[in-house]
């Protein structure tokens, strides 16, 4: 018998469209539906301000821990599969509105730079609204190069976000 080997990985969820806060509730249910995969945790919802045009609605965020036996682009996959159910178009201006958004951050020890997946995500580090509500879950958790989650997050700060839950 063959073990069954379980990787953690990380999804940050955003959405500004069509009441954003039930969009991320759906999402992360959509995300227990996964298969061979286990939604473990999830992260309070936050409030932040849109990046790029502010001529848009603010974003709900927050982030999922998952553990999954699929592989990251098969993970990737799934993700981009389950945001067209959920009935994302793609954006028509960069950083615009979104009904769903679904990033993969991080996926066990994985590392990819390809067009296609980039692991651990370049802008984890850059974005409170991913780095606080990831800090959450896994304080703990080391982004590879850069430290711990939880004092990213302290050296990134808190400003332009709200906790809601």
């Amino acid at each position: 018998m063959n073990a069954v080997l379980w990787t953690p990985a990380y999804i940050a969820l955003g959405s500004n469209l069509d009441q954003p806060e039930a969009q991320i509730e759906r999402a992360f249910t959509e995300l227990a539906t996964i298969r061979d995969t286990r939604l473990i945790l999830r992260s309070s919802l936050y409030r932040s301000a849109p990046m790029g045009s502010q001529d848009q609605p603010q974003f709900i965020n927050a982030v999922a821990a998952l553990l999954t036996q699929l592989d990251a682009l098969e993970l990737l996959a799934e993700l981009h599969t389950l945001e067209q159910r959920m009935g994302r178009a793609a954006p028509v201006i960069h950083w615009g509105p979104r009904l769903i958004d679904l990033d993969l951050l991080m996926h066990g020890a994985t590392r990819s730079d390809t067009d296609v997946l980039k692991l651990p995500h370049p802008g984890i580090t850059e974005r409170n609204f991913v780095l606080i509500p990831l800090a959450e879950i896994a304080p703990e958790l080391l982004i590879p190069g850069k430290g711990s989650a939880r004092v990213l997050a302290q050296s990134l700060g808190s400003a332009g976000l709200t906790r809601l839950t």
